[in-house]
């Protein structure tokens, strides 16, 4: 070929070819270890910003020096050297999300890991971060979100768009009550919306979780629950991710109109993560060697949970963290933050647990800031006198303690304070449903169960409330429809209630027997 054919050959190539300059933004790491990289030359770099390094290990942005940024490795090849190459990729580190998702077990970064491929059609990317929604946007908390369990509906209810912290000692049941929450989800009341459930488990032993999993299969819960899980042996940093991915998987449930609810297992383990990683950047140590700005990380998060208005959706995310006390100090660093940032808490006392007080609740200190609003009218008419009684129960525990005489109206307090006490308890993955809440909360409260043997009232209300489902139906019909609990239908229940005590002899025995 002539050299003249060679030119033009070339020449012509070179104005057929499609050109499409892009700025790409590269740095050059300085430095490494323990999960953090720093490099310099990355000049175009935001907060959050995903980054490419030459060996296929990914992170993102977490601090923004004048010479250099520092890297928060999430996926690491362990190959990563000085002088390496690493690229911006300029977008926010994000989680792809789609229904697939559904039943599922998902690390940080919305990979499956539970031995399946997963699959997305067409996912959509949704951010690990995001600013909250504003007042406007937002519409006030009034659809209960049952959880099966009798002394929370009754007395610290959850309502759906609502965050409500679950604290105490470790090993008083604090997963056990979110666990149970997201079964009874199962069991939906006509009229209500489903709901999608999250599960985040951050610092958790692999076995803890393998067990959850397991108890959700067994139960049928998987069916509509998501499992986001950074175990104790993953890094810091896919801790520290970890709930702000489940909170953007919720994010795209609840921009669908859906209902979400979903459990932070624990942010005691998540505030760990965090100070570690800020430590090893080098930022200053504040109360207890946490970073100044923990408060803000707990609140950017929990107040992405919301029920949003008709015009967005009229989708909600409930949360329920969880954060671990120690030896029932409330007044710790992280536990005050998170109690002032949600909506009310349930706390579990290690005494009342040790006592045989399963779930044991603290009536005192445990609250609800949506209260009734949240509640059926009937469950909250019901609901009143529980926590009352409940409360001066305990407090007249206290003197009967010194064996003073006691006049007749004390001790029938007190009678009537231990049955309130046994009808509350109630055993793990037995969630009730709202008609046999309702029924157990009336027998005690009404007095119908006073003249029953303190150790037998568990027995005989399980038997009264298959009684009166299986003989009076149309009282059920009627329970699950009325508004409220007139007079006409609390004398139709004291009758049905009493007929069954008739039947079976429950009458005859006296309350100090």
């Amino acid at each position: 070929m002539k050299p003249e054919e060679i030119i033009q050959k070339i020449e012509k190539e070179l104005y057929s070819a499609q050109t499409s300059p892009e700025l790409v933004n590269f740095g050059i790491v300085e430095s490494i270890g323990d999960e953090i990289v720093k490099a310099s030359g990355l000049s175009n770099a935001g907060y959050y910003e995903e980054i490419e390094f030459d060996d296929g290990s990914v992170g993102f942005v977490l601090n923004i020096d004048e010479d250099f940024v520092s890297i928060v490795l999430i996926k690491n090849t362990g190959r990563v050297s000085r002088g390496m190459k690493v690229k911006s990729t300029g977008k926010v580190l994000n989680v792809p999300v789609s229904d697939k998702l559904i039943g599922r077990v998902v690390n940080t970064l919305g990979e499956s890991i539970d031995g399946n491929e997963l699959k997305h059609a067409n996912p959509s990317y949704y951010p690990v971060e995001k600013i909250a929604p504003g007042i406007i946007e937002r519409s006030s908390v009034d659809t209960p979100l049952k959880t099966g369990i009798k002394a929370i509906d009754a007395m610290t209810p959850i309502g759906r768009g609502q965050r409500e912290l679950i604290i105490g000692d470790r090993g008083t049941g604090k997963t056990a009550i979110a666990v149970d929450t997201i079964i009874n989800q199962k069991k939906l009341d006509m009229g209500l919306k489903r709901v999608i459930c999250i599960y985040c488990s951050i610092g958790q032993k692999q076995s803890n979780l393998a067990s959850i999993v397991s108890k959700l299969k067994e139960e049928g819960a998987m069916d509509y629950t998501i499992i986001v899980a950074a175990t104790a042996s993953d890094p810091a940093s896919m801790q520290y991710i970890a709930p702000l991915a489940a909170s953007a998987i919720g994010e795209y449930f609840m921009d669908k109109g859906e209902d979400v609810l979903i459990v932070y297992d624990d942010l005691t383990k998540h505030a760990w993560a965090y100070r570690q990683i800020s430590l090893l950047i080098k930022r200053p140590a504040g109360r207890e060697a946490y970073p100044g700005d923990i408060f803000y990380l707990h609140s950017r998060l929990l107040e992405r949970s919301a029920r949003m208005s008709d015009k967005r959706g009229g989708g909600s995310i409930t949360a329920l963290p969880i954060i671990e006390t120690q030896g029932n100090d409330l007044s710790a660093y992280i536990p005050t933050n998170v109690v002032s940032i949600t909506d009310g808490q349930i706390y579990l006392e290690a005494d009342l647990f040790n006592a045989g007080m399963r779930p044991a609740i603290n009536v005192g200190l445990s609250v609800s800031r949506v209260g009734g609003a949240a509640q059926t009218k009937s469950m909250k008419q019901l609901a009143g006198p529980v926590r009352l009684e409940l409360s001066q129960f305990r407090e007249l525990q206290t003197f009967t303690q010194f064996g003073s005489d006691l006049d007749e109206d004390t001790l029938k307090r007190l009678e009537r304070g231990k049955r309130i006490s046994e009808i509350l308890k109630q055993p793990q993955y037995k969630p009730y449903d709202e008609i046999s809440e309702i029924l157990s909360i009336f027998a005690v409260t009404s007095g119908l169960f006073d003249n029953i043997d303190v150790d037998k009232v568990v027995t005989v209300e399980h038997q009264m409330i298959d009684y009166v489902k299986k003989t009076y139906p149309e009282t059920v019909k009627k329970l699950s429809t009325s508004a409220k609990i007139d007079d006409a239908l609390k004398a139709e229940l004291e009758k049905e209630i009493n007929e069954f005590k008739s039947v079976n002899n429950y009458g005859s025995e006296s309350a100090t027997a």
